[in-house]
């Protein structure tokens, strides 16, 4: 584990563009990622900053992808803005792909100043020894990533993980649940595992990843591609992205206009029994609005 403690921001915007557009870009992102922190109560700044509650401290996952490198940036922007009172330690696990740089994250982190583990564990093995030719294997992946990275939480005394995802890989899982998985479900900004110790976050669940595509740009992040789901064509998720991007072609804002009816849900107007009383619905009480449901 890395022992600097004295991050220094400049070190880390030193390659950005010092235009407009990039200062708006990177204002747009802290902004969106401080509502998501705030309006899903991902930590509690006044229990913290008055000493009612301890600081929190989280496990930042980082991969090697755009969206991973975005996710530290951002948070570490909010933090040295006096707006995010948690300590962060960002997490690596090197899944023993061939050919993995494993050089190239130890040693950016270093040079901005960031504490960090590496953990190595050859998930990659199992993963390309259990799952038939063909088939693919982010489900398997996903599970293994998912009980190491709760491991480390626990060992470093971390009372979340944070997660790179992002407004448009919740709605491609929301579209994924709708038409495969038959049921209304995308992925939730923040989630308490199943043993109860440990939350899973997700600040950037309301940021663009084209967004965060060109903030990786502008930000020179040294991305390091998979070769294990990455190599795969023809995944499901990859047939839901280009559906989302065929409607926001023809109608510019579908996304976020799907992404802002996520938070806007009508129990009243869905079909689950379970979790709206249409049966304890009685004439003379106080009804459900009907604006918008065709006669």
């Amino acid at each position: 584990m890395n022992a600097i403690t004295e991050i220094n921001p400049s070190k880390l915007f030193a390659s950005a563009p010092n235009s407009v557009n990039f200062k708006k870009l990177r204002k747009r992102l802290a902004r969106q990622t401080q509502t998501v922190i705030g309006d899903y109560g991902l930590v509690d700044r006044y229990a913290v900053t008055t000493g009612s509650k301890p600081k929190p401290k989280w496990l930042v996952c980082l991969s090697g992808g755009k969206d991973s490198f975005g996710l530290l940036a951002v948070l570490l922007d909010l933090q040295w803005q006096g707006a995010l009172p948690v300590d962060l330690l960002a997490c690596n696990l090197d899944q023993g792909q061939p050919g993995f740089p494993k050089h190239i994250l130890p040693d950016w982190l270093d040079n901005i100043g960031v504490n960090y583990r590496i953990e190595t564990q050859d998930t990659y093995s199992i993963v390309t020894e259990k799952v038939p030719e063909h088939k693919t294997f982010c489900a398997l992946c996903s599970r293994l990533r998912r009980g190491i990275l709760y491991r480390i939480a626990r060992e470093e005394k971390c009372d979340a993980i944070i997660l790179g995802h992002h407004r448009d890989d919740a709605l491609e899982t929301f579209m994924l649940n709708l038409l495969y998985g038959a049921r209304i479900a995308a992925m939730p900004p923040k989630l308490l595992n199943d043993a109860g110790d440990v939350f899973v976050h997700r600040p950037l669940i309301g940021c663009a990843e084209s967004d965060l595509r060109k903030f990786s740009e502008a930000m020179k992040f040294p991305i390091i591609p998979c070769n294990l789901c990455g190599s795969q064509d023809g995944l499901q998720r990859q047939a839901m992205k280009k559906m989302l991007d065929e409607w926001e072609s023809r109608k510019p804002g579908t996304r976020q206009i799907m992404a802002t009816a996520l938070t806007t849900v009508r129990l009243s107007h869905l079909h689950d029994a379970k979790l709206f009383d249409f049966a304890g619905l009685a004439i003379g009480h106080a009804g459900q609005s009907d604006d918008g449901v065709p006669f």
